[in-house]
């Protein structure tokens, strides 16, 4: 499996259990994302995405979004998008 680095986590939101995320590449939904840190190392798939209080099918490079992720991510965590 190849992954490609396309963000970084600036903040976690723990009560919503929601990663904040700058974006340096495009990710959609269905997408699966390695999220990995000093600690922090799971993968999961892309169920929503949100941005400005939107639900969104996909976001683009520099956008500033918001996934709910199934364990705890920290600040300057890398995200990767798995792919083939």
């Amino acid at each position: 499996m190849e992954e490609v680095l396309i963000g970084k986590v600036v903040h976690y939101f723990g009560h919503l259990e929601v990663a904040a995320i700058v974006l340096s590449a495009e990710l959609k939904i269905g997408d699966t994302i390695h999220v990995k840190g000093h600690v922090t190392d799971f993968v999961q798939k892309v169920e929503s995405i949100q941005a400005e209080h939107l639900v969104l099918d996909k976001a683009k490079a520099g956008d500033n979004i918001g996934i709910k992720v199934k364990n705890h991510a920290r600040e300057h965590d890398f995200v990767y998008k798995v792919v083939g």
